[in-house]
């Protein structure tokens, strides 16, 4: 589709050239990958693997598959999933690359993910050679075929795309690494030969995945699956709907540019001054502080017209506006885009303090209220999109429940405005029946999670099913054995220590829980280091910051002496279901499986009067929380922590942020220690073996915030009685 009329064009400026550039290249880069052992999953050596896979489970054999995200694009990593034809698929370990090697959205090989596999292998007693398949997170051909494609799109102006970069989406320096992974896998697991890989489609394991591990894998009614991303194989909008168990995709939009991540990525980049895949969340809280009203935003009103938004949920790029299909890295912003916003932050410039947004200049500099604003105007504009997308997939299904996922789906605001814009009424007016939207996010929906989805996607093509549900995301890696924390402890002079005791006592866990609740109530900052860290962008409680909620001056405290970060990042409220309930307006939309859905910090709920003066720190600036809500059964501390606080302070809620400081989240003993050390503002970090030994660790230089922590060690003994051990 192209139209040149009133500064709109839609579509590429050369399709057929580009269509045919596409069917040109596509065998020619698949033997290619063959020649290197990676193979598409239509290819006969995938159909035989797929046969074999499907032989064993129906002799009632278990079966491994692993999934690996092998290098070049952006969150490398590999998962090891369980098959069976009785209980079907089951997660073993999830390893993100980042958590290993500290190199945040990592696009290196995963080679430290591959070594921490050894220990779910060796808990489930299989070697290397009992992996049945290994599967790729990308059809690389189709992805260098769609490369090759959007750069005829707007030759010649579009021959930079081709200029190799380092960006943190693609490293053109691992692209040629990522050719040889069979071989380099293969020697990673200390096989005498190369690994032959298949590669997955990209949106195809998102939605599978997403789709099965929901609250609604085993619906009678269509669900629909909502694949937005920066782009995938193909492109970068792919819808499909599942009924009885089987998924079928009902539309891939085949563009890269025609797509609401890029479009995000590049604005909250570009006008934020932040990198891409560090800039969209950080946008996202930014524009809380502008002003949300389309009527009276300053920049909505012609930042809209970049999205055209068509019939049948169709969504283009206005490339009359946006010079990133021809100059995605020098020269983004047409001139017409520079009058709306502002010539854009260039690369040399990004995370320059003077660019980044502040909230304490708000009152002192009118620009920065513009900036904010600006921000406010990209997210309405994206909201819009997304609404439009639903809309179509709604028209289309009749159906009522939604999986959302893709990168995009982590905009928690935009998540929650689908389940106030499709209510009841809507439901009424549209299709004439008694209803409401359904949503339902997973924790891994952006490209962490495509690991697993690989393996999923295989499975289920091998017959496999759904598998259990997902109740939690302690997928990643595995948890800290004593011998480790011990290790990291004595191997820091500068880092005080001691037992606290033993969780895995009933009794003492409820002990170690109402000290770590004492020190919130007394505005003290804890990390809680716990078991296998959570799989994802998202701390949920094995890798988390701790904070009282009720203090309003927390928020500035954990950005400003802990995280060292801007001002405008929210902080989220962990809590129990009945907190929640007390404190939030939680939509029905939400409520499938006991409100699953805000289990994961993927979704926001809008406050209730109350909540705004009782517990301010969770509260962000348009009145709504990005919820976790903790079950007894998948994380019993936590559980008995927010509980324990109820009865210290009133409510049932901790502020919940990352363990991080500037870099991935703390995964091992050693960088939980590299942690405490960097963040001068947390008093302690408690940390818990997988047998259940817990150890306290506090800065030993009495300047720091450790003092508190002995101090109210002793008055909490002295008030309690319990003597804890000692080291």
């Amino acid at each position: 589709m192209k139209a040149d009329r009133g500064g709109v064009r839609l579509g590429p400026r050369h399709p057929r050239l580009a269509a045919a550039g596409f069917r040109a290249v596509l065998p020619l880069v698949e033997r290619f990958y063959a020649s290197r052992q990676i193979f598409r999953s239509t290819s006969s050596f995938a159909a035989e693997r797929l046969r074999a896979v499907r032989a064993a489970l129906d002799r009632g054999e278990t079966v491994y598959l692993g999934g690996i995200g092998a290098a070049g694009l952006h969150n490398s990593g590999v998962a090891l999933i369980e098959l069976s034809r009785e209980h079907g698929p089951r997660i073993l370990c999830n390893n993100e690359e980042e958590r290993f090697s500290g190199k945040k959205h990592s696009t290196d090989f995963p080679r430290h993910a591959i070594d921490a596999l050894a220990g779910p292998m060796k808990r489930a007693g299989i070697g290397p050679e009992r992996i049945a398949a290994w599967l790729a997170t990308w059809d690389y051909p189709a992805f260098a075929a769609t490369i090759f494609r959007t750069v005829l799109e707007e030759f010649p102006a579009s021959l930079s795309l081709f200029r190799a970069r380092e960006t943190p989406f693609m490293s053109a320096a691992q692209l040629d690494p990522a050719t040889r992974g069979p071989r380099h896998l293969g020697r990673a697991l200390g096989l005498p030969a190369p690994v032959p890989l298949i590669g997955m489609p990209h949106h195809d394991n998102h939605a599978w995945f997403s789709f099965s591990v929901s609250p609604f894998a085993r619906s009678e009614t269509p669900v629909m699956i909502s694949v937005l991303d920066g782009t995938g194989d193909l492109g970068s909008i792919s819808l499909y709907v599942a009924e009885g168990g089987s998924m079928r995709q009902l539309r891939c939009n085949r563009s890269v540019f025609d797509s609401l991540g890029t479009y995000y990525g590049v604005i909250s980049s570009t006008q934020g001054g932040w990198t891409l895949l560090s800039s969209e969340g950080r946008y996202m809280g930014a524009a809380a502080y502008g002003d949300p009203d389309r009527r009276t935003n300053a920049f909505y009103a012609e930042l809209k017209n970049i999205l055209s938004l068509q019939p049948d949920g169709q969504v283009y790029l206005n490339r009359a506006l946006a010079n990133w299909p021809r100059d995605f890295f020098s020269e983004p912003y047409t001139p017409e885009l520079v009058r709306i916003l502002g010539a854009p932050v260039t690369e040399k410039d990004m995370w320059n303090p003077d660019a980044v947004l502040r909230v304490e200049d708000i009152r002192h500099r009118a620009q920065t209220q513009e900036r904010l604003d600006k921000a406010a105007a990209t997210q309405l504009v994206f909201e819009d999109a997304l609404i439009h997308i639903v809309d179509f997939l709604i028209r289309s299904t009749a159906s009522d429940r939604l999986v959302l996922t893709g990168g995009t789906a982590l905009n928690a605001v935009a998540n929650m405005r689908l389940l106030e814009h499709f209510d009841e009424n809507y439901y009424e007016r549209v299709l004439g029946k008694r209803s409401r939207l359904h949503l339902w996010v997973p924790p891994v929906p952006n490209d962490a999670g495509v690991t697993l989805g690989a393996a999923y996607l295989f499975g289920y093509h091998a017959g496999a099913g759904v598998g259990p549900p997902l109740e939690h995301a302690f997928y990643c890696g595995s948890g800290p054995t004593e011998a480790e924390i011990r290790a990291a402890l004595d191997g820091a002079p500068d880092i005080a220590w001691m037992c606290l005791g033993d969780t895995s006592s009933s009794g003492q866990r409820e002990e170690i829980a109402d000290l770590m609740a004492y020190i919130t109530a007394q505005d003290g900052v804890i990390a809680l280091f716990q078991g296998a860290a959570e799989t994802g962008p998202r701390a949920l409680g094995h890798r988390s910051v701790l904070a009282n909620p009720c203090n309003p001056r927390t928020r500035d405290v954990l950005n400003e002496r802990v995280k060292y970060r801007e001002a405008i990042r929210p902080l989220a409220p962990m809590l129990t279901l009945e907190a929640a309930k007390l404190w939030f307006e939680l939509s029905d939309g939400a409520a499938d499986d006991a409100y699953n859905a805000y289990n994961y910090m993927v979704l926001t709920a809008r406050a209730k009067p109350a909540a705004h003066q009782r517990i301010p720190a969770v509260i962000h600036r348009d009145g709504t929380g990005r919820l976790q809500i903790v079950r007894q059964h998948t994380d019993p501390l936590t559980y008995a922590y927010l509980k324990a606080l109820g009865r210290r302070i009133g409510v049932e809620v901790a502020v919940n942020t990352s363990f991080n400081v500037a870099g991935p989240i703390a995964q091992t003993s050693t960088q939980a220690i590299e942690t405490l050390r960097r963040s001068k503002g947390m008093d302690a970090v408690i940390m818990i073996a997988e047998g259940g030994s817990v150890f306290a660790a506090w800065h030993r230089d009495s300047a720091h915030d450790g003092v508190r922590f002995r101090r109210w060690l002793a008055e909490w003994r002295a008030e309690t009685g319990v003597l804890v051990p000692q080291a």
